[in-house]
């Protein structure tokens, strides 16, 4: 188990034309993808679907308890609005912005 990791960093990634930033500082890390296109780009599922055992955690889970045993807290938002936090409780934190961005998905 980590204890004391301390992050400052600035990063850009581009991804077909889209600028995808991650800023951390401390023990708090954002990573703000430009829109929910992209973000829907990046997690499709354009390979085999996975079958997990019955009773295990889903991604978002698996990613909390990362950020709880690295001391982090992540931060992760669409077009700069917050959509999930993880690593601040038992469970990742989603917020309305995530529920209205992903409804608004389906229709286009």
């Amino acid at each position: 188990m980590a204890s004391g990791l301390d992050l400052e960093a600035r990063l850009v990634i581009s991804r077909n034309g889209d600028d995808i930033q991650i800023a951390a500082s401390g023990t708090y890390l954002i990573v703000n993808i430009p829109s929910q296109r992209v973000l829907d780009e990046l997690t499709s599922s354009n390979g085999p679907e996975k079958t997990k055992a019955p009773g295990a955690p889903n991604a978002l889970q698996q990613l909390n308890m990362l950020a709880l045993q690295l001391g982090l807290v992540l931060d992760l938002r669409v077009a700069g609005k917050t959509y999930v936090t993880f690593g601040t409780g038992r469970s990742p934190k989603i917020t309305f912005n995530a529920v209205l961005g992903k409804i608004g998905s389906f229709f286009r």
